[in-house]
């Protein structure tokens, strides 16, 4: 029997008039129009907007914002310049109490419709105390634009670099370092590369930065050569290298034709390949690569939060993906014997030197894939807690039915994607959600951080 056929009651070009209902996890504002649900990007819930279809597929379509006739209450007015064309901090003409509800409704609604899990409780929110200048690391692209130096973020979609001089999420520090290479970047014509055309040399500009120590360290991702001797000299002049207490200079090799940001192959260029942080007096050694929450404040909010859900017991607590062994280590000061598992390895060796700095022996930390490592971990140790922080993608089944086989008396998944999060929470039954909260790492954007605790 054949399908029915739907009626699209609108096309390319139409103009109408319409009225924000909601928002998707996108950030892009939610209307329906004679039952077609249409997505109007810089679109806030109770704005009243005069639209234009821009794209019709068979379930849905994007209306662009010719108008605004009615501004949302919950609407701000974003303090970056260049807000509409980065689209990376979609959220800054959202009043922050209502990103707050915004998050927890992408939660909610991620755990019903891909999880098929309703929350028993109100999901709670950590919001932060300080939703700018918080993000203390900066990956800027570089690219010309009619021969004038681009520096910034990519815009949403493209690889159009949305120049400008500041960004209000970054840590100060960054910016000015950012701009200062800037200038010694066009004054000493520093060749940049060009994706179109797949040459050039200077691919991207990664500023590290610690509020707690100062300490600052600079990359450079460069296809293969050397940044011009009078440029090193400049930019390692006392007088800059004391201001923001650069601890070192790296360049990072890229010559594959890629999105991937890094390359296999980092150099130290001057100074050291690392910079120094602390949270709460946890020391920590850092290279240019090795994984780090971007915001120190929430970090350590997340960190307390997960310490007090770990109930001790007499086995370890495993930490899988444990990036440069923030986690890990908050956890071993506390008193509790931890095994750490990175695939990457300088964010191994990084949590490794930490350790070492902090006088803390009773971490073990593992370099290769939660993959690898956990089978044997199932067979080898005594396990009472499991906390899982996994990329986007989430864990794969077989890192699922590893943690299952451990059968720890509590597991806690801390997640960056509320999607890839309700899907592994579907399949992790005997266990069920005790606590969940949503720790807001990332203010004015649409990205989302949630920590679960789940108990058998």
């Amino acid at each position: 029997m054949a399908k029915p056929s739907h009626t699209i009651p609108v096309k390319v070009g139409d103009q109408l008039e319409l009225t924000v209902e909601t928002q998707g996890s996108s950030g892009d504002g939610i209307c329906r129009h004679e039952g077609y649900t249409l997505f109007v990007p810089d679109g806030l819930p109770g704005d009243r907007v005069m639209g234009e279809i821009s794209k019709v597929t068979p379930r849905f379509g994007v209306a662009q914002v010719v108008e605004r006739l009615e501004a949302s209450p919950h609407r701000v007015a974003p303090p970056c310049p260049v807000f509409l064309e980065c689209g990376g901090c979609k959220l800054q003409d959202l009043h922050y109490d209502q990103q707050m509800a915004f998050k927890v409704q992408v939660v909610t609604e991620a755990l019903e419709h891909i999880g098929k899990i309703t929350p028993q409780a109100p999901i709670k929110t950590l919001p932060a105390e300080r939703p700018y200048n918080y993000r203390n690391k900066g990956s800027f692209a570089v690219a010309l634009k009619e021969k004038k130096l681009q520096v910034g973020f990519y815009q949403q979609g493209t690889h159009e670099v949305a120049n400008s001089s500041t960004c209000d999420i970054l840590l100060s520090p960054i910016n000015e370092v950012k701009e200062h290479i800037r200038g010694l970047v066009e004054k000493h014509k520093v060749l940049i590369y060009s994706e179109k055309w797949k040459k050039g040399f200077l691919r991207g500009i990664i500023v590290r930065h610690s509020e707690a120590t100062s300490e600052t360290l600079i990359g450079f991702v460069t296809t293969k050569g050397r940044l011009p001797n009078p440029f090193m000299k400049e930019l390692t002049h006392p007088e800059f290298v004391e201001r923001f207490h650069v601890t070192g200079i790296v360049q990072n090799l890229n010559d594959r034709d890629t999105n991937a940001i890094f390359g296999k192959n980092t150099r130290t260029l001057w100074g050291k390949d690392r910079f120094s942080d602390e949270l709460d007096g946890l020391k920590f050694n850092l290279s240019l690569g090795s994984f780090m929450q971007v915001n120190s404040q929430q970090a350590v909010t997340l960190y307390e939060t997960i310490r007090q859900w770990v109930t001790p017991g007499k086995g370890k607590v495993l930490d899988a993906y444990c990036g440069s062994g923030g986690i890990s280590l908050w956890l071993a000061r506390a008193g509790l014997s931890v095994i750490g598992i990175e695939e990457f390895p300088d964010a191994i060796e990084n949590a490794k030197e930490s350790a070492q700095l902090n006088g803390i022996d009773s971490c073990e930390f593992l370099q290769g894939t939660v993959e690898k490592h956990l089978p044997k971990i199932v067979e080898a140790e005594n396990i009472d807690t499991v906390i899982v922080d996994p990329p986007r993608k989430g864990c794969s089944d077989e890192v699922l039915q590893s943690i299952l086989k451990i059968a720890p008396e509590q597991i806690i998944y801390v997640s960056c994607n509320p999607a890839t999060l309700a899907r592994d929470l579907k399949n992790m039954e005997p266990y069920h959600i005790e606590d969940m909260v949503v720790v807001d790492m990332f203010p004015q954007t649409h990205h989302v951080e949630t920590a679960v605790l789940l108990r058998k």
